[in-house]
């Protein structure tokens, strides 16, 4: 019987009334409880107790019954009229000090006054608002007026999943620089500025772990946090013992050699440096203890460590202006890792971890698991038709032998151009039209293999499952295409490129595609059927959340330089025009998210980069799980695709075609200056399918005018009649040669 009464307690306790979330965390807060408290007394993560909180999961037994209790207490102490404390800890250790207004440049410096923190005047939204952090070590009220950058408003910033989080108060990183004075200063996002009393690298790495509540929230559930970042000036450089500049020879090898006194310093102190040791972006550690990491990176722009290409003069800006572009980037992307491009592969881990932890074992402890929907922890083998030259898959091919479209997958983006005919030399202008984040758009809702690639012979091709397949597409004819259903139109396919190969040209037999690519030649119209392929049947829409993340980044950052994503043709293409002189600073973010995307997409097939390499070897790369070239072909195939699909909706419409393309770029002949002369709008509505002006992913803008004269002239200059134009419409200046080869 006491089985039964058991059994029914159990059952009543799994359906324990629980008051809203909302409700939840206004009674933890009200009675001063922190989230670690709580998580601490029933013995559960600390994400978890947030998850209640957020609504986004419910509490199980025995856990329940045990918070539906805690709550119900709380609830008799603080009726819901009762006051709420405005941070989530209700008693801090230290109590913080309201910010000082900083004196104008013509006001006289006022007597020095010792507080926790100082904040640069910076009217900012409210999301990015941060209330000073508490500091024990006394930092003067007044700075220099020489240091203090001019007020603006700070971007709005969105804050990572769990929003802001008291651990990480003070943002995602600071840049460290050193006044006239010889005060060390930790200039963070919002204007905060803080004292730093490190004397030493490793007392720096020391102070940020335990006194700078500097971090980021982990962005997915089974996730990490976000190891906070320091940037150096040359400043900080020199108060630190470290050379401003590299060596030669210390900028080939990537780092500082090891006998270094800063190393030795942080050896003394056991801290740790990663395998590729203290360059542009070192990580300072500590080996785990349990859950909780121990880990400083630094990044070090007079190193190089931010590509110009991408960041432009990131690294030669005032301190303040330097951690407000950072920080805006860290926290609408991640916290930068290293290059963009590393960055946007690890932004695919952070949102994707490869575990999370199991359910409770008899004995109630955890175990980590595979997270389902990730890459997994354990390599996974390409196929052998994507396994780029010099692979260890490839060791008993020939050293020269140069492998057939039969043998390699070969799936990039295009790079295609014709010479002009006879009507279009007629018209004055040529017009290039750009597509937004294509290649962020071309992963969106893509489903890409996550386990291995299983072999088969004669396949049924099935454009649902992601794979290599070898097939001959010879055979489709773009002069008659289907470009709805049951709707065939008849074009000139001597004007248009091969969707099939990157230059354009029509394949001539059996060559390997990636699914994209092959469901293509299906929606316009012919049978396809495959040799042989390599497939995964374990798949998913991996790279969903990463565009996500990625899109709104952009929108967001492109919105506060005033183009706005509801606005009506003519409207954006006024925005656009000089939008990067709005604020040059927001311009640089927005050239460091795209660069997020390429870099991201191409590091999944990273190749050697010196490291002794010789072909058939194993290069670094290949031990990661995310060196996945499958992956990075269905992108760039899905991408090429979507172009190529809008260029034969506009064709069929208008009988105009593109006389060059590069991968996001097609240029038209056309009788006016204006994307809007040839585009074929009606009622301010685009043609559907086709080409549409919008800042949105997948749409276009405006990239370039030039005359056809311009066009006619370089290809004769360069005796290139198939100069790719599309490199060079922007602003008409011919950089190096091109042969169209």
């Amino acid at each position: 019987m006491s089985e039964l009464f058991d059994a029914v307690d159990a059952l009543v306790s799994s359906r324990s009334p629980l008051p809203p979330p909302a409700e939840r965390k206004r009674l933890r807060q009200a009675h001063g409880l922190t989230l670690d408290e709580v998580a601490a007394a029933l013995q559960v993560r600390r994400a978890t107790v947030s998850g209640w909180e957020a609504g986004k999961t419910e509490p199980r037994p025995p856990e329940r019954d045990a918070y539906a209790r805690m709550l119900k207490q709380l609830a008799q102490l603080y009726p819901a009229n009762a006051p709420v404390p405005s941070q989530d800890t209700a008693v801090p250790k230290t109590p913080a000090v309201p910010a000082v207004p900083a004196p104008s440049v013509a006001e006289p410096a006022k007597a020095r006054t010792k507080l926790t923190a100082d904040r640069i005047p910076e009217p900012v939204s409210e999301d990015t608002a941060l209330r000073p952090a508490a500091v024990p070590h006394p930092v003067a009220t007044t700075r220099p007026t020489s240091r203090r950058p001019p007020a603006r408003n700070a971007a709005p910033v969105g804050s990572p999943a769990g929003g802001v989080d008291a651990r990480f108060e003070n943002g995602p990183l600071a840049v460290v620089d050193v006044d006239a004075d010889g005060q060390v200063l930790a200039y963070c996002i919002g204007g905060l500025v803080l004292d730093v009393p490190a004397k030493s690298i490793a007392a720096l790495a020391e102070w940020t772990l335990s006194e700078g509540r500097l971090g980021q929230p982990k962005l997915s559930g089974p996730g990490k946090d976000g190891d906070p970042l320091l940037v150096l000036t040359e400043a900080a450089l020199e108060h630190y013992g470290l050379p401003v500049t590299l060596t030669q020879e210390e900028r080939l090898a990537g780092r500082i050699p090891e006998g270094h006194k800063v190393i030795k310093q942080l050896a003394r102190a056991e801290w740790k440096l990663t395998k590729r040791g203290f360059g542009p972006w070192a990580r300072i550690y500590r080996p785990a203890q349990g859950s909780e990491r121990a880990c400083v990176q630094l990044c070090i722009p007079s190193w190089d460590a931010l590509d110009s290409r991408h960041w432009a003069n990131t690294g030669q800006l005032p301190p303040a202006d330097l951690a407000r572009l950072l920080g805006t980037y860290a926290s609408r992307v991640m916290t930068p890792r290293g290059s963009t491009a590393v960055t946007g592969l690890e932004l695919m881990t952070a949102l994707h971890p490869p575990t999370r932890a199991s359910e409770p074992d008899e004995t109630g402890k955890r175990h980590s698991e595979h997270n389902p929907g990730s890459l997994g922890k354990d390599l996974v083998d390409c196929a052998p038709c994507e396994a780029p030259d010099g692979h260890p898959l490839l060791a008993d091919l020939p050293r020269f032998h140069h492998r057939t479209p039969a043998e390699v997958l070969v799936e990039e983006a295009y790079d295609w151009a014709r010479p002009l005919t006879d009507a279009e030399c007629l018209r004055p202008h040529l017009v290039g039209i750009d597509v937004n984040m294509a290649f962020a758009a071309g992963a969106n809702g893509l489903t890409v293999g996550l386990g291995a690639p299983t072999h088969v012979k004669t396949p049924v091709f099935d454009a649902k499952l992601p794979g290599a397949w070898l097939v001959d597409l010879s055979h489709i004819d773009l002069s008659r295409v289907k470009v709805a259903k049951d709707t065939w139109v008849d074009l000139d396919g001597s004007l248009l490129p091969s969707p099939f190969t990157p230059k354009g040209e029509r394949p001539e037999g059996p060559a390997w595609y990636a699914t994209p690519t092959v469901a293509y030649a299906v929606e316009l119209g012919y049978d396809v059927t495959p040799v042989e392929a390599y497939v995964r049947h374990d798949n998913g829409r991996y790279l969903d959340g990463w565009y996500n993340r990625l899109r709104d980044a952009y929108l967001a950052t492109m919105a506060d330089l005033g183009v706005g994503a509801d606005l009506s043709p003519e409207e954006f293409l006024k925005a656009m025009d000089g939008y990067r002189q709005r604020d040059p600073q927001l311009a640089i973010v927005v050239s460091a998210i795209k660069a997020t995307v390429k870099g991201g997409i191409g590091k999944l097939r990273e190749r050697p980069r010196g490291e002794g390499w010789k072909p058939g070897q194993p290069w670094r790369a290949l031990a990661r799980p995310t060196w996945r070239p499958d992956i990075r072909a269905a992108v760039i195939s899905r991408t090429r695709i979507n172009m190529h699909r809008k260029i034969v909706k506009h064709a069929a419409f208008t009988g105009q075609y593109p006389v060059a393309v590069l991968s996001d770029c097609a240029v038209y002949a056309s009788d006016g200056p204006s994307p809007l002369d040839f585009l074929p709008y009606r009622d301010g509505k685009p043609l559907p399918g086709g080409f549409k002006l919008g800042v949105n992913p997948g749409l276009v803008k405006h990239e370039g005018t030039q005359s056809v004269l311009w066009g006619e002239g370089v290809r004769e200059q360069f005796n290139a009649p198939e100069l790719n134009l599309a490199r060079y419409i922007k602003d008409g200046t011919v950089t190096a040669q091109d042969t169209g080869e």
